[in-house]
């Protein structure tokens, strides 16, 4: 070796001492050598960034987890490997969110976006979704307003005169009855807010 070269070789060697073990660690990063770097570095961003190339794709959640705000783009990164589809694909919008032009995080929202299967719901064959009303134990208010007469069959009975002659002439309990059945049905699918308490 030359003078020059073990002169070299001096300065590269005092540099890493004061780099410390952060820089000693950027630097096996730089290198190619994440899984060396992840156990020097402090730094939960960079040390996320080590870990996801290593391919501890979970340990680099939890880092770039406790990085914040600041690994957006990462996390979203980590929790596409690591399975977490809808999640992957929220942190990709708020990346879009903040900036828009990010053609990255689109091509990966697109990518998680066809890994989520599609949400299909039920409808009623009216074009709204189907709702399934929480019926009072004792029946709905055709029913309770029948007790006196005779029960309906599933659209089988004809409104005949023997039957209309068999409701109670009531319209107005009919209509309480109903009004209250809405009501009911509406607070159980988080239509109405709960009444609240006198406020005076």
């Amino acid at each position: 070796m030359t003078r020059a070269a073990l002169i070299l070789a001096g300065c590269a060697l005092l540099a890493l001492a004061l780099a410390g073990r952060e820089g000693i660690g950027k630097l096996a990063l730089v290198a190619g050598l994440p899984g060396p770097a992840a156990r020097l570095v402090l730094d939960p961003q960079i040390r996320g960034v080590a870990l996801y190339r290593a391919g501890d794709y979970a340990a680099a959640d939890l880092a770039f987890r406790a990085a914040g705000r600041s690994a957006t783009y990462n996390r979203g990164l980590s929790l596409a490997a690591t399975g977490n589809y809808p999640l992957a694909r929220a942190y990709f919008d708020a990346v879009l969110f903040a900036n828009p032009a990010d053609s990255e995080a689109r091509d990966n929202r697109a990518v998680v976006d066809a890994l989520i299967p599609p949400v299909v719901g039920k409808g009623n064959e009216t074009g709204r979704i189907a709702v399934t009303p929480v019926t009072p134990p004792d029946g709905p208010p055709v029913e309770k307003f029948n007790v006196l007469g005779k029960p309906l069959d599933a659209g089988r009975r004809v409104a005949d005169a023997a039957w209309l002659e068999a409701l109670p002439d009531d319209p107005g309990e009919f209509l309480r009855l109903r009004l209250a059945d809405e009501h009911l049905r509406r607070l159980s699918i988080g239509l109405t807010p709960p009444e609240e308490g006198d406020p005076w």
